[in-house]
């Protein structure tokens, strides 16, 4: 066996766990824009600082907006993904 094999296959893992995050991700962010969507407009909604347990007042429309922003770039980057992967396979 080549020394070449293994990475080839660990290249491959990397990029199918990659994939699975992504999909997860797009999945997690589908539920919160549906959430948002679904709030009545007088609402609260609370953002979660990074890395912290602090929570701060956000506006519902502006979380709604971001969000959807996010799940677009998912989108994108996964698309981005499945292509290049069919353009591996036809060569």
């Amino acid at each position: 066996m080549s020394g070449r094999q293994p990475r080839q296959e660990d290249g491959e893992s990397a990029a199918l766990r990659h994939k699975e995050e992504l999909s997860r991700r797009i999945k997690e962010q589908k539920v919160v824009v549906d959430e948002l969507s679904n709030l009545k407009k007088n609402r609260k909604v609370y953002k979660q600082q990074p890395n912290s347990n602090i929570f701060f007042l956000a506006d519902r429309t502006e979380m709604l907006s971001q969000s959807k922003n996010t799940l677009d770039e998912l989108k994108k980057a996964h698309q981005e993904l499945e292509n290049s992967e069919k353009a591996k396979i036809k060569k």
